[in-house]
């Protein structure tokens, strides 16, 4: 059987929270169980006959205990170093949520960290990057 070696393909969620009232609290993080230990934004691998977006909403299910929508694709990152692991390349979209995360699959603990206040040297992968290229997005969300 013919198999190709390609990189994996995962998703990733910046997920916005907002509260009753409308107003944005700030972005979920996870603490993952499984090395690389530290922070991480939501997310993971892609499932065969499975589109981006669906695995997009089913991963935040899973890891966050959230039902997400999904606004828009943000980027797709694909350094073959972001992942200690193995080449993995990601697709990243910006995300709204209402509640509270709970940590569940690969997190420990999930939490909301306001836009000012997000630990970024406790990000691993390249998430330091991928956060940093959403706070300086005009565009985002919270920014309205």
């Amino acid at each position: 059987m013919f198999r190709p070696e390609t990189p994996f393909l995962a998703v990733d969620g910046i997920v916005n929270i907002q509260d009753e009232k409308g107003k944005w609290k700030g972005i979920v993080l996870i603490e993952r169980k499984n090395p690389p230990a530290g922070l991480a934004i939501p997310g993971g691998f892609v499932e065969v006959g499975e589109t981006v977006e669906e695995a997009v909403i089913r991963e935040m299910r899973e890891e966050i205990g959230l039902d997400v929508i999904v606004l828009r694709q943000l980027k797709v990152y694909s350094d073959p170093e972001r992942d200690p692991r193995f080449h993995a390349v990601s697709v990243v979209f910006e995300c709204v949520a209402r509640g509270k995360p709970e940590g569940s699959d690969d997190a420990k603990v999930a939490r909301v960290y306001s836009y000012d206040k997000i630990p970024l040297d406790k990000l691993v992968f390249d998430h330091r990057k991928i956060v940093e290229d959403y706070l300086s997005n005009p565009e985002a969300v919270w920014r309205k």
